[in-house]
């Protein structure tokens, strides 16, 4: 990935690379009257949407074809190994999780609207997310 954060021409918004040694970052990016942030290493990538936490994984990934809406989240991720992603939603609300197409169950989010799941990306595999609002 020769940027750490951009848009597609679908678009759809890419971010991280988690190939990086060094931690790297981009602040004020614009994006449909937004400012978007992230900083991304091989040990972290975590994205902000004008100042408010959306995305972050440890160890660090590559996300591509990123979505959102007030009631979804879809992106494509790629890392290696095992993978800890936390995503920020809705305060107390209900969300379906699917990976590749395949839904893996629902998780509500507390009172601070985060939600948290775990991927295998071993094999340069990439996986399809889609979180949903029940």
């Amino acid at each position: 990935m020769a940027e750490i954060l951009s848009t597609g021409e679908n678009g759809k918004i890419s971010f991280g690379d988690y190939t990086l040694k060094e931690k790297t970052k981009v602040e004020d990016y614009p994006f449909g009257g937004d400012l978007l942030k992230v900083k991304t290493f091989e040990d972290i990538t975590r994205f902000e949407k004008n100042g408010l936490f959306v995305y972050e994984s440890v160890p660090g990934t590559t996300v591509t074809d990123f979505t959102e809406s007030p009631d979804s989240m879809e992106f494509t991720v790629s890392g290696k190994g095992s993978v800890s992603i936390t995503l920020g939603l809705a305060d107390d609300t209900l969300y379906r999780i699917s990976e590749d197409g395949k839904e893996t169950g629902a998780v509500k989010t507390g009172l601070g609207g985060k939600l948290s799941l775990s991927l295998d990306l071993s094999g340069d595999r990439k996986a399809k997310v889609s979180v949903v609002r029940s």
